[in-house]
């Protein structure tokens, strides 16, 4: 399965059906009178947030959905039934845009969230519903009215516990797929992950959803190597784990270009809960390891753990420091940490 975290749609509801124009005529029966039935509502466009769904991937090779139109009034009082809806299922953490791309028009954010897109169109009278004590043969049956169409953007924030952030081929997705049953792309190259990938981490009998985000550059708040996208999916994570990679020489401008960008992009990424590790400390001496881990301690202004991904050292340590703001969040939200399923695109 494909990762899409965007997709352009367009909707339209159904028409209401027509009314009917129709006066009983039967043999032997005097004063039929009008019998004209009302015409029936057209189908609602509705989109519903829903379990198990992880991507837009639907939207990407189909972009046009219709409701059903109302079916027509009849004779003999029979009012036409209702057009057929239409569901448009997507993953919880899903925002609804407007044309423009900015406004936001509804955020469905847990799984059985539901909203009405486009509302269909009221069916018309028959003329039955025109009869009164002064006008006993009505002649008018009026048309059902439109339906309404718009066209929308699709945007997915992941919806995950934690967050792995960090400059590209900071060790992100090693330390996802050492973690998780994930198994993103690892290559000893920047800009390997192109997609958010989502594990499920167990520690200490607790687990909870860990989100590697594609590695952010300078400018990233502006758009720079599709920067505003990947913050989106930070926006929804509880705490971040930010990766900065030891073999580089300047260890505190690597994780204040990192924490400038967050802080730029706004939406609170700033003030989330953080964990600042130093990895692939396999490559580096012991001195290296002290000297560098005091410099990121210094920029950070907050204790500075150090792991090794690939070798699995510290890592442990890492993930319990991790895991304490995830169990505080949860516990002033009521959660109760329930077992998730693993998911990674593919």
């Amino acid at each position: 399965m494909k990762f899409l975290d965007e997709a352009k749609i367009y909707v339209r509801s159904g028409n209401g059906g027509a009314g009917c124009l129709s006066f009983r005529r039967e043999k032997f029966i005097e004063f039929g009178g009008p019998d004209g039935g009302d015409g029936g509502r057209g189908g609602d466009v509705i989109v519903e947030a829903g379990d198990g769904l992880n991507t837009l991937i639907d939207y990407r090779y189909q972009q046009h959905f219709k409701a059903g139109t109302g079916h027509h009034g009849q004779g003999r009082h029979k009012t036409g039934g209702a057009g057929a809806d239409v569901v448009l299922r997507v993953p919880p953490g899903t925002q609804i845009l407007d044309e423009d791309k900015e406004t936001v028009l509804h955020d469905l954010t847990k799984v059985g969230d539901r909203v009405v897109l486009a509302k269909g169109g009221d069916g018309g009278f028959g003329n039955m519903h025109y009869k009164s004590s002064t006008n006993r043969a009505p002649r008018r049956a009026d048309p059902g009215w439109p339906g309404e169409e718009k066209t929308v953007w699709l945007r997915l924030k992941l919806i995950a516990d934690a967050g792995i952030v960090g400059l590209p081929n900071a060790g992100k997705s090693t330390f996802l797929a050492a973690t998780s049953r994930a198994r993103p792309k690892i290559a000893d190259y920047p800009f390997t992950t192109l997609n958010p990938q989502l594990g499920v981490v167990l520690v200490d009998g607790t687990e909870f959803v860990l989100a590697d985000i594609p590695g952010l550059i300078e400018g990233a708040h502006e758009g720079a190597g599709l920067g505003t996208r990947f913050l989106g999916h930070v926006e929804r994570c509880g705490a971040l784990l930010h990766l900065v990679d030891g073999t580089q020489e300047d260890v505190a401008a690597a994780y204040r270009t990192v924490r400038r960008e967050l802080k730029q992009y706004g939406h609170g990424l700033a003030e989330k809960p953080e964990v600042v590790v130093l990895n692939k400390i396999d490559a580096l001496s012991e001195d290296e390891i002290k000297a560098r881990r005091e410099k990121l301690r210094h920029a950070a202004r907050k204790p500075v753990l150090a792991m090794s991904a690939a070798s699995g050292k510290g890592v442990t340590e890492a993930l319990r420091a991790l895991v304490k703001p995830i169990l505080e969040r949860r516990a002033k939200a009521g959660e109760k940490a329930a077992p998730r399923q693993a998911w990674s695109p593919t």
